[in-house]
């Protein structure tokens, strides 16, 4: 699959994993305070769109959701996803507590977003593949979408810079050579660390011109 390349869009007020965390008759009094988001794709593209809330990165929409929903404290968050080759998704929501609501995330493919005439194949295996990564310094997807035996990053032949990033992680950094048609592969375990430790990529200040 083809991912033409672009950037995604502080305090974060979520609670992704809080079940895993908080005893679940605490979790549920604490649950009447925050409001849930549910995310829906429009199509199978925004389906694995990444998701920023108040800048920073949460994961990809379809996954966002069970274990890892997305609960927030009441009030207003701004909600951005991103597609390699499609416009960033930018709405503003006001959470209220105890309710959920659902965002539906669709977005227009980008004018002039084509596969290259020559390319070279990366396949990523990276755990956990809920992992952002990006390419040249720009989000292309997350690294289930890269990985396994069918699917791969087609990118431009030279040299690139690899970064995979998630809070809670150390980030990876590598840099690749490819030749064209060349096959390569990124294998990496992420390291346990501090969201302080995230990298700027997902992290992002919230100063995103938002869709009308």
């Amino acid at each position: 699959m083809y991912r033409s390349f672009r950037f995604p869009s502080a305090a974060l007020l979520l609670a992704l994993s809080y079940f895993l965390l908080v005893p679940p008759r605490l979790a549920a009094q604490d649950s009447k305070v925050m409001g849930e988001l549910k995310f829906k794709g429009a199509s199978g593209v925004e389906k694995d769109a990444g998701v920023w809330i108040d800048g920073t990165y949460v994961g990809y929409v379809k996954e966002l959701k069970g274990d890892k929903k997305v609960l927030l404290l009441p009030g207003k968050h701004q909600i951005t996803a991103g597609q390699s080759g499609y416009k960033d998704f930018v709405r503003d929501v006001v959470v209220e507590p105890g309710q959920a609501q659902k965002v539906r995330v669709a977005m227009p493919l980008l004018t002039g977003a084509r596969l290259p005439s020559i390319t070279a194949e990366l396949k990523l295996t990276v755990d956990p593949g809920r992992a952002a990564v990006f390419v040249d310094d720009n989000y292309a997807g997350h690294a289930s979408e890269f990985g396994g035996s069918l699917h791969s990053l087609l990118i431009s032949p030279g040299k690139h810079r690899i970064r995979v990033a998630l809070p809670g992680f150390q980030t990876f950094e590598t840099e690749v050579s490819l030749l064209a048609g060349q096959k390569s592969e990124v294998k990496t375990e992420l390291l346990k660390g501090s969201i302080e430790q995230a990298s700027s990529d997902i992290k992002k200040d919230q100063n995103i011109q938002k869709d009308q």
